[in-house]
């Protein structure tokens, strides 16, 4: 065990059922490594906390990067949590209850509090010898803050900097300004999108006052990118927060309720179709050929949404080219419109062994995938900005991800898209009940 790393260790916690986890953990004891429970599944995490002493998970958070512990620590119910911070050191219990006090999903939260820096004043000398005396330092850095009196954040440099500069320099005359300091406050997707607009492999962490607080590292913001993908995944196929670990009465729970909604908006759709039961009967091609015009028609919606709320969440799509990006798709929509209609309207004309009926489905076709693209559009682009006041308003609280609405909007424009289409087909059969009467 001693061996594998800390990721392995948390597949094998994953991999085995729960009573053999919980005897290998008791079996490891105090060599049980406490970072293996960042690499697994939040049920998994508590799960075996829930079964650990409150000295042993002391003990091992102590070892750990602050960052780490403040992801196990988090879980915890509020008197576990204090029971274990009271059996840290001052200094460290003070580090973690300051992380802890951020909001969760901040770079705060994510941050290390462990780090370097040092005064402008210093020589490089200075600097090396500090680095090699100090046994409080962190196990792995690659950059040297440099900070004032009042611990305000004035530059930083890199190591390899250090290593290329005579012993007698000032720090202060190699130092480059740091561009990209990122509030302790910030949402750790918008750290995340910091990181990969500037090729960062770490970044200084500030808060209000603009004092150095902790550093983000590019391992921290690798694992954001990823937790926030799976998060978005699932939210798309409106399933929650689920995890292959959670019971079956869980994994219930997180999708009844968008089944339920899709239910109702069933129903809708239902109910419209039936106003129009006369004409369904008298032209029974209605009854095979709408479904194909509403699947059309909802999947060209589904598309240019997802687009749209790409582009939202991204920042691609704003005021200064929605109208481009919307003249764009509903050229597309319109065109694939034409060649899916001529499509479907030869086959169906061929099928029933008549023109008209293939024009007719033709027609529908054209508009509906009009419709669907300008819905696809226009209902992420509305929604997300009459959600942007209480977007404002939620950064001065613990404001929820800004990227998570964008999902339950791409969610919701979904089944708007389809029941919009679903009205559409009214006009087809109103046209086709006057049809079936003249003829």
């Amino acid at each position: 065990m001693a061996r594998l790393h800390e990721s392995e260790l948390g597949d094998l916690l994953e991999s085995i059922l729960p009573e053999q986890r919980l005897a290998l953990v008791k079996l490891l004891g105090s060599d049980f490594d406490l970072t293996a429970l960042t690499e697994v599944d939040e049920a998994i995490r508590l799960e075996i906390v829930e079964q650990m002493p409150n000295e042993q998970i002391a003990a091992a958070i102590g070892h750990l990067d602050s960052d780490d512990a403040v992801y196990i620590l988090e879980d915890l119910d509020q008197e576990d949590r204090e029971a274990i911070l009271a059996e840290l050191s001052f200094t460290e219990r003070t580090r973690l209850r300051r992380a802890l006090d951020y909001p969760e999903s901040s770079a705060g939260r994510r941050m290390q509090t462990e780090f370097v820096a040092v005064p402008p004043f210093w020589t490089v000398g200075q600097t090396i010898d500090h680095l090699r005396d100090d046994e409080g330092l962190p196990e792995s850095f690659t950059q040297i803050f440099v900070v004032d009196p009042t611990f305000k954040l004035r530059g930083v440099v890199d190591l390899d900097r250090i290593l290329r500069t005579k012993r007698q320099v000032k720090i202060e005359t190699i130092m480059r300004e740091t561009n990209y300091p990122i509030p302790a406050s910030m949402d750790q997707e918008e750290a995340a999108q910091l990181f990969e607009q500037y090729d960062l492999l770490s970044a200084a962490v500030i808060d209000d006052n603009d004092r150095l607080v902790g550093v983000l590292t590019i391992d921290d913001v690798v694992d954001v990118i990823q937790e926030e993908a799976e998060e978005d995944f699932m939210r798309i196929g409106g399933v929650g927060d689920e995890e292959l670990s959670d019971s079956v009465v869980d994994t219930s729970k997180s999708r009844v309720p968008w089944l339920l909604v899709n239910l109702v908006t069933a129903f809708i759709s239902a109910s419209v179709i039936s106003l129009f039961e006369a004409t369904i009967e008298q032209v029974v091609a209605l009854a095979i050929l709408m479904p194909i015009v509403a699947g059309m028609g909802g999947n060209a919606g589904s598309q240019t949404m997802t687009v749209t709320v790409r582009a939202l969440a991204t920042r691609d799509l704003d005021i200064h080219n929605a109208w481009r990006v919307a003249r764009r798709e509903v050229g597309v929509g319109l065109i694939n419109g034409a060649v899916i209609g001529s499509l479907v309207g030869t086959v169906a004309g061929l099928w029933f062994n008549d023109i008209h009926i293939g024009g007719l489905i033709a027609t529908a076709m054209v508009i509906n995938m009009f419709a669907a693209a300008v819905a696809g559009i226009t209902i992420p682009v509305l929604l997300n900005r009459a959600a942007r006041p209480r977007r404002l308003i939620g950064s001065l609280r613990h404001r929820r991800d800004r990227y998570d609405r964008f999902l339950l909007v791409s969610r919701a424009c979904d089944m708007v898209v389809c029941d919009w289409i679903a009205g559409l087909r009214p006009p087809l059969l109103h046209k086709i009940d006057c049809y079936v009467k003249v003829n």
